[in-house]
């Protein structure tokens, strides 16, 4: 065998595992036919946070004066600048994995990886040569791209995916964005912030239709105060891209609306990446167009294991990188727990921020639970007052009969950082009365935790 752990992808899942794999001992090497990194440090999580990091930072300069600052003329955001910022972050981070395999002894192999049989894989160089290389365990991590839709056809122009909208020659005047999932909303956000006429359509009643949905009126009530034309239950027919401006033809239940748009931003999910990687001939199983695992990530085909957007579940980096570690803690000879995936944190990074863990109150509710409910206000919050973020709260949900606490959903600023603390508090079996005396500091918007939690038991004192 030419290794002990062969992974196909670099992504946050294959790099991640590939790491521990060789920290384990194994001989490892990846195969990745792009970037190192995949997606989420390329094309998706980190280049988004910092074009959403300088539409904050332009933000705080049209408001400076909110702060007593005085900033004489005007100030206008550099768009090309903004995302040359953007690609240089990614390809910085692309070049600490680098570092990273360097460090941990893992082998990188460029090019297509093919299985070719459960202990082999054909990959196919950029000038058009082949190579095999033998595992005794061979991991597929080869992510997902943007979903495409008949009537959204992308030409990468006019109807575009995330990737495009990443580094767009020019800042638009004005945008469509189909679909408010995390990634709708945060390029809603960030185009608007930028001066884009943003309009935001979504199938379903309520934006991020995955949260809360008092989360969910909340941000669509800040995107209108922030001048997105907000669609929910209204879905986009078709679009004419023949002149200049897309003429998007948008059904609502009011009837049908013609909206015009320089672009069309197509934001409504992803697709597995698992053509042409020998899943078929090798008779791996599937269950509604994923791969099908068992909980340490074992395919049908003894051997070769599936992870990240491949397989059922969340397809977040912070799942594929956890699905990784247990997989080869598994292969090591370990001992790991299954991933509990009714814990697994999600955050949107627009503003105000959003993230949630668990059930919301009316999973909870329909689960057959009685509840408490606890809120928070940010309108409360000594340090949300001071940093001019005022919008938002903390609400905590909890089994009145046990206190455990099922759920956590969060609007505001800096709760995307805030979200761990639930993730691990629900990892203890945390109650109600545990957060209550848990001493948070002051003034911090995460002691609007704290608060949240003794709401739900009549005992808050700052609302």
């Amino acid at each position: 065998m030419n290794y002990d752990v062969l992974i196909i992808g670099s992504g946050p899942g294959g790099y991640v595992a590939a790491i521990r794999a060789s920290q384990l001992g194994m001989k490892t090497a990846v195969i990745e036919k792009a970037e190192l990194g995949g997606i989420c440090l390329n094309w998706g999580c980190i280049p988004t946070k910092a074009l959403l990091k300088s539409a904050q930072v332009f933000e705080y300069t049209k408001h400076a004066a909110d702060y007593g600052i005085s900033i004489s003329g005007n100030v206008e955001p550099d768009f090309t600048a903004v995302i040359k910022r953007s690609r240089d972050v990614a390809a910085g981070m692309s070049k600490g994995i680098q570092f990273l395999f360097g460090k941990n002894k893992v082998e990188t192999i460029a090019g297509f990886g093919k299985l070719i049989n459960n202990q082999t894989v054909e990959v196919s160089a950029a000038d058009g040569s082949t190579s095999q290389y033998t595992a005794k365990h061979i991991i597929l991590a080869t992510g997902a791209r943007s979903r495409q839709l008949p009537n959204l056809p992308q030409d990468g122009k006019k109807i575009i995916g995330y990737r495009e909208a990443l580094s767009l020659p020019k800042l638009p005047k004005s945008m469509v964005v189909v679909g408010s999932g995390a990634i709708g909303t945060e390029f809603a956000y960030f185009y608007s912030a930028m001066g884009t006429d943003v309009t935001l359509v979504e199938f379903l009643p309520n934006v991020v239709p995955l949260e809360d949905e008092e989360v969910s009126k909340t941000l669509e009530r800040e995107f209108k105060k922030r001048k997105i034309k907000v669609m929910t239950s209204s879905s986009v027919e078709s679009v004419d891209t023949s002149a200049d401006i897309c003429k998007v033809n948008i059904k609502t239940k009011k009837g049908e609306e013609v909206v015009e748009a320089e672009i069309v931003l197509s934001a409504v999910g992803i697709t597995p990446n698992l053509e042409n990687i020998g899943i078929e001939e090798l008779g791996i199983e599937m269950d509604k167009g994923k791969v099908k695992v068992d909980e340490f990530y074992r395919t049908n085909l003894a051997g070769v294991y599936a992870i990240g957007d491949i397989v059922a579940g969340s397809a977040l980096a912070h799942v594929a990188s956890a699905e990784g570690i247990t997989c080869v803690e598994k292969i090591a000879g370990l001992n790991p727990h299954p991933i509990r995936y009714d814990n697994i944190p999600g955050c949107t990074y627009t503003v105000p921020e959003v993230s949630s863990v668990g059930m919301t109150e009316k999973q909870a509710k329909d689960a057959g639970y009685e509840i408490k409910i606890g809120k928070f206000p940010y309108t409360a919050s000594g340090k949300a007052s001071a940093a001019g973020a005022k919008e938002g709260f903390i609400k905590l949900i909890f089994d009145a009969k046990y206190g455990e606490l099922l759920g956590a959903h969060m609007i505001g600023g800096n709760v995307t950082e805030m979200i761990g603390e639930i993730v691990v508090a629900r990892n203890l079996e945390t109650t109600g009365h545990e957060l209550i005396k848990s001493i948070h500091p002051h003034p911090t918007m995460s002691e609007a935790i704290m608060e949240a939690a003794a709401a739900a038991y009549g005992e808050v004192i700052h609302i």
